[in-house]
């Protein structure tokens, strides 16, 4: 269950994402709370290092040229993405074999799987840890260089391990998400190997909320066609949703009927 604490960090983060900066009294009026409580949060905020706080207000610690770091990814849309984690988790069968992406999105399709009988081979740390409490799951580790902060596998022998086996489905989260460029990631190390998940499964689902949509990392992964299912959450517009729906396989639209 999210905190009030949480869910106020994870508002402050996605309104400075939305404006870029927002001063206390701005950040207050909309999440309903004093300038005193505001303070605190931004403090706490700056001292995970997801932004910097000026005279008055605060901005994030990063651009919008490069990926946010994980705690700042961690923190927003978390709700939509536990509502993701779950919907994906119902698409996929016990027994099945399964390449799970990491990310914050990963994360929580992690924590919707930890009770089932699958086997899965996690492309990040967090995501094997994950599972550390799980007396159910068979986990398989690649081997390969584990990106700094991020956590994630990546590699010759990353790429190499995955190669080698063949797995029911690939559970991917990327970076943006458009129509035109398909699916993106900021890291070439880390979209490398999603574009060898892709190929060794023998179906893609993808894991993305809305915040993703419309936006373009450096390295492209694949085409909107090529995933089997793209789980996002009931955030996305109607304008982004309807031809997303006439060029991909199957839209599924999380805590909602589709």
């Amino acid at each position: 269950m999210t905190s009030a604490k949480q869910r106020r960090h994870q508002g402050v983060l996605e309104i400075l994402q939305e404006t870029g900066k927002a001063t206390v009294s701005e950040l207050g009026l909309r999440l309903g709370v004093t300038e005193m409580t505001i303070r605190r949060d931004l403090e706490m905020l700056e001292n995970d290092g997801v932004l910097q706080r000026f005279h008055g207000g605060a901005k994030l610690a990063f651009g919008s040229s490069y990926e946010p770091p994980f705690p700042v990814r961690e923190k927003i849309n978390a709700d939509q993405k536990r509502l993701i984690g779950l919907q994906v988790a119902a698409l996929i069968d016990d027994g099945d074999t399964i390449i799970l992406d990491g990310g914050s999105t990963g994360l929580a399709v992690a924590e919707a799987l930890v009770d089932r009988e699958v086997t899965v081979c996690p492309l990040s740390l967090r995501i094997a840890w994950a599972f550390a409490r799980s007396t159910s799951v068979n986990l398989i580790m690649p081997g390969g260089s584990v990106r700094p902060a991020e956590l994630s596998l990546s590699g010759a022998d990353t790429i190499d391990y995955l190669r080698g086996h063949h797995f029911d489905a690939y559970v991917m989260t990327a970076s943006g998400v458009s129509l035109e460029q398909g699916f993106t990631e900021w890291n070439a190390d880390d979209a490398a190997v999603k574009k060898a998940a892709v190929g060794v499964a023998d179906r893609v689902i993808t894991a993305v909320d809305s915040s993703k949509m419309n936006r373009v990392g450096f390295v492209r992964i694949c085409g909107i066609e090529v995933p089997a299912a793209i789980v996002t959450d009931a955030a996305l517009s109607a304008e982004d949703l309807a031809p997303l729906r006439r060029q991909a396989q199957e839209v599924v639209v999380a805590g909602s009927p589709n």
